[in-house]
């Protein structure tokens, strides 16, 4: 049959015709033959199709029987299915079959929460039984028994380990539990109380070995002893023994002054021992200094001996408890009453402290031996550690002392001047002059010059000289701290004395300036330090010791404290001048005299500030210092009279007389102007140019004084010849200053049309 199902080819139909080319249409004849001869091969499939069919008939019959039986089959199941789903719809069955198997779960779950409700009450019953066995056997003495329930208990009951949504009675269990273990705590805290005891009149640890508290009588320490380690509440009520000793024993064992000694005594009973007995004893020979601690140390272990044969009978748990309990405190004890005090102050001792460093070693080593200290927790051998870093010791002890000495005499400095110190010229380093043989008079190393300076930084400089010196002796490590003690004792100094000195720096007086003097002085010496020490300071800390970075900051202070000053000067000055009014109708008397007072007031300040300056300051400051001063001054007096709009002849006579009273009062503070340029500047030209380039306004005021009866046309000239402008005359202030003094003319109209026109040039 497959054959049938070929594809017909177009092609073979007209394999004469040519159809090469797919545009070609075909032709009517052409058509006529395809369609005949697809009607033969219609008719030849046909063929093939009835012959296959007859030659297979039993096959095709045979199929369609089993076609026929599979339908009737069909048609039967859906009778039986159509049969079960009226019976079903009839009764439902599965209804009462689900209803039966939740019946059955529900009784099944009742069952299992029933027995599971009979164990946790066998259980609940079987920990009240243990709890109340506990309980009755803690009071008929039987401590171990009821350490261990306790213990077991509390695993039973997850004690510490708790979780949500447990069953209440559990609370209520553990709280029984919590209970019962207090009292056993309480209890034994008793029975140790009553085994250790300090008799303070004879002086003796007392150790019972049959024990009596709350009617329990004859009950043993080592029982005791076994319960509470048994219960875990060994270090609980060992607590108060614990500081007994260490009170009562150790801390006299490790006394450096005067040292206890120790006498050891047992008392036999008829047939064991009853009680043992440690007597503290006072030294026989209080004189005697146990410097290497040898006794102090066979003191101490004397003391542990007695403890771990009497108290802790010899267990090795129960005397590492014990040292758990109190090694810190002992060792805190032996490190301040003992080694602390025996640091080297000296570096050459350093090598005699290597017999405590040995004989500690060997006291640690006995305690481990004993088990009081761990073998392998090397936080217990504190004392070695310690003794092994004396050199860390002996160096912070040092600074300590360094910085207490610096804080000492920062805060004692009462900054005052020497008073064998004369200001009989600049100071200045080899002018032939005799030196002052105050130390607070120091050379600035980076100038010519000196300057006096307080006691305090003279001898804070001192004593960083002398720790330098000490680190260049020293090894890396005490070198390191030497060096840290040098610049907190710097920087002390700015801790410190700026705030000691607050409300002296807001006044005009010796301390400032002297504080000035101190921070340059000090940025200065610190600039120096490291090019007069760094060669030969230790290797490791060479590229690492600094000081340069703390230069900047005593300058910086030193410039704010100085401009601070000149401030306070510069404020009260402008002060008193505003008390002469703009210096307005001096030609009336009150109006003189008040202008007259505020100039007195002026002149007093600035002598005042003449006294102090000019024997404290360097030349060089001094010079700047009260130039600026002046300057605010001359010209804030200078400005007020070129302000007036109107003057009289005899005002501006009484103006002039103002201005010369000043300048002859400051003849002697000029000249130490003067002086201090020529010593400073070793110049050679007239004294008064110096001062007069520095303080513009002194040529202006003394002009001014001039001008004041100049005459008009003379005063056109010197402006002309440009005398007044090289004194700091402006264009504005002259044409004002002559409205002010002329009256309005034909002449001043002249000579300000001059003044104006020689400005265009």
């Amino acid at each position: 049959m497959d054959p049938l199902f070929d594809r017909i080819n177009v092609r073979d139909l007209l394999s004469g015709h040519d159809l090469s080319d797919p545009s070609t249409p075909l032709s009517t004849p052409d058509l006529r033959l395809i369609i005949s001869r697809l009607e033969s091969h219609s008719l030849h499939i046909k063929s093939k199709v009835r012959s296959y069919l007859l030659s297979h008939r039993e096959d095709f019959a045979s199929l369609f029987s089993q076609c026929n039986d599979a339908v009737f089959k069909t048609s039967e199941i859906s009778d039986n299915v159509s049969g079960i789903l009226s019976l079903i719809s009839d009764r439902p069955i599965d209804v009462e079959i689900r209803k039966l198997v939740d019946e059955i779960g529900r009784t099944t779950k009742e069952a299992r929460e029933k027995r599971e409700m009979l164990g946790l009450l066998k259980i609940i019953v079987g920990i009240c039984e243990r709890l109340e066995g506990a309980r009755s056997a803690f009071s008929d003495g039987r401590l171990r028994f009821s350490a261990e329930e306790v213990k077991e208990l509390k695993k039973a009951l997850r004690i510490g380990d708790e979780e949500e949504g447990e069953p209440i009675v559990y609370g209520l269990l553990r709280k029984q539990w919590a209970d019962l273990f207090d009292e056993m705590q309480d209890l034994f805290s008793k029975f140790m109380e009553n085994a250790v005891r300090f008799e303070q009149d004879s002086r003796t640890i007392r150790v019972k070995y049959k024990l009596c508290v709350d009617k329990m009588d004859g009950i043993e320490l080592h029982t005791v002893m076994e319960a509470m380690d048994v219960a875990g509440i060994l270090d609980y009520s060992l607590a108060k023994a614990a500081d007994l000793i260490i009170k009562h024993a150790i801390t006299p064992a490790v006394s450096y002054g005067s040292p206890a000694m120790f006498a050891e005594d047992v008392n036999q009973g008829s047939e064991v021992i009853s009680e043992a007995v440690l007597k503290i004893l006072p030294s026989q020979d209080c004189k005697i200094v146990d410097v290497d601690g040898d006794a102090i140390y066979a003191r101490v272990i004397q003391v542990i001996k007695f403890i771990f044969k009497h108290i802790c009978f010899e267990n090795g748990s129960w005397i590492r408890s014990f040292g758990r309990l109190t090694w810190p405190r002992i060792s805190d004890i032996i490190i301040s009453k003992f080694l602390s005090k025996v640091v080297p102050e000296d570096a050459s001792k350093l090598v005699d402290f290597q017999k405590i460093v040995k004989c500690t070693s060997e006291f640690e080593f006995s305690l481990k031996e004993m088990m009081f200290l761990s073998a392998s927790d090397g936080k217990d051998y504190r004392l070695s550690s310690f003794s092994e870093n004396v050199e860390v010791h002996f160096a912070f002890r040092k600074k300590t002392e360094v910085l207490g000495k610096a804080r000492n005499l920062l805060l004692q400095c009462d900054f005052s001047v020497p008073q064998d110190y004369t200001s009989k010229g600049p100071l200045l380093k080899n002018d032939g002059m005799a030196i002052n043989s105050s130390n607070q008079v120091v050379d600035l190393i980076f100038s010519s010059e000196r300057c006096v300076v307080s006691k305090a930084a003279s001898q804070l400089m001192e004593l960083v000289h002398q720790t330098l010196q000490d680190v260049c002796l020293s090894s890396a490590r005490v070198a390191w701290e030497f060096y840290h003690a040098v610049r907190d004792a710097i920087l002390l100094y700015e801790a410190v004395i700026p705030v000691k000195l607050e409300r002296q720096l807001d006044g005009i007086n010796q301390v400032a300036i002297l504080m000035y003097n101190d921070c340059l002085f000090l940025s200065q010496e610190i600039l120096g330090l490291a090019f007069e020490y760094r060669t030969d300071f230790p290797d490791s800390i060479k590229e690492h010791a600094v000081f340069a970075d703390m230069a900047p900051r005593f300058h910086l202070m030193a410039e704010e404290i100085l401009q601070r000053q000149i401030q306070i000067v510069i404020f009260n000055l402008r002060e008193v001048i505003d008390g002469a009014d703009g210096f307005q109708n001096t030609h009336q008397m009150q109006q003189f005299e008040s202008a007259k007072f505020s100039i007195d007031q002026a002149v007093f300040i600035l002598e005042k500030v003449h006294i102090i300056w000019e024997p404290l300051l360097r030349p060089s400051t001094y010079k700047r210092s009260m130039c600026m001063v002046l300057e605010s001054v001359f010209s804030r007096i200078t400005k007020d009279i070129l302000l007036l709009d109107d003057l009289a002849a005899e005002e501006t006579l009484q103006l002039q007389r103002l201005i010369h009273m000043m300048l002859d009062n400051l003849s002697s503070l000029l000249k130490s102007l003067i002086s201090a340029f020529d010593s400073n500047e070793k110049s050679e030209e007239d004294t008064s140019r110096p001062i007069d380039d520095l303080i513009p306004s002194l040529r202006k005021i003394r002009k001014l004084g001039e001008l004041l009866d100049m005459p008009l046309k003379s005063i056109t000239s010197a402006w002309e010849s440009g005398e007044l402008m090289s004194c700091g005359f402006t264009i504005l202030e002259l044409k004002d200053f002559i409205r002010a003094i002329f009256a309005d003319s034909t002449l001043r109209k002249e000579c300000i049309w001059r003044i104006e026109n020689v400005s265009l040039y």
